[in-house]
């Protein structure tokens, strides 16, 4: 068991550590000053939590390592994180549309989690989930802004929303890791979690004038043992520099 949850615990905490990045790259660039400090603010929400759940994590693996050990001293193929949130930012808009998609996930994931049987993991769950609420609130009122703004902002939209949606599949598999954590009460189970997310994605698309992709998830991979993109490679080349080029080092 305490593999599992290590192994689920790095999900978690790979998940806001790889797409808070992504979005603190939008820092001094955002279309607009309110856009600028709201994606910065999203960023550290998920970057807090990522604290915790690789905290957490070390803790359950008991070799000496430290949250920040998992973030800056793991190479590519050790991260667990779903491919969707190691795309690029792209445009506003796609970076929107990823961010919606992740949300209306990561809410109602969160929500379970608060039942945990593992108080540890309901805690951090609970301290998580009202920025969680928040960050899907404003990205899906984004999302309806642009997709039933302009003639251009709603292609754009459509367009992120097509490129994106075949990566959505993958946050609803499932294999050992979460089966042996769903049967000990850690973790929800996804198959329930799954139409909750569709009922917001299909509300949101609707208000937003956007067409939803007529194929089904095209998923991109299994759990463990796929290959991340060339992206998060550069992104971990950018984000763990410091401590390659200088180990050890602290303020």
């Amino acid at each position: 068991m305490p593999d599992a949850l290590f192994e689920y615990l790095l999900r978690l905490g790979d998940n806001t550590l790889v797409l808070g990045h992504r979005i603190s790259e939008w820092c001094g660039k955002a279309p607009i000053l309110e856009e600028d400090i709201a994606l910065a603010n999203t960023a550290l929400d998920l970057m807090g939590q990522t604290q915790l759940w690789l905290g957490l994590a070390a803790e359950v693996e008991s070799k000496g390592r430290s949250a920040d050990d998992l973030a800056f001293l793991r190479d590519v193929w050790d991260f667990r994180n779903v491919l969707m949130v190691e795309r690029p930012n792209g445009d506003f808009g796609h970076t929107i549309m990823r961010q919606f998609l992740f949300d209306a996930f990561h809410l109602p994931l969160l929500d379970g989690l608060q039942n945990s049987s593992d108080q540890r993991v309901a805690e951090i769950a609970e301290k998580s989930v009202k920025e969680a609420s928040y960050h899907l609130e404003r990205s899906a009122d984004t999302v309806i802004a642009l997709g039933d703004g302009t003639e251009e902002s709603h292609r754009r939209m459509q367009s992120a929303l097509d490129l994106l949606w075949p990566f959505s599949g993958e946050m609803f598999l499932t294999d050992a890791v979460d089966d042996a954590l769903l049967v000990s009460g850690i973790a929800p189970d996804l198959s329930q979690i799954k139409p909750i997310w569709s009922k917001t994605v299909e509300k949101t698309l609707r208000e937003a004038t956007l067409t939803t992709p007529e194929d089904d998830f095209a998923h991109s991979g299994g759990k463990t043992g796929r290959q991340h993109t060339e992206d998060l490679g550069h992104m971990l080349a950018q984000m763990q520099w410091l401590q390659r080029a200088y180990p050890g080092a602290s303020w």
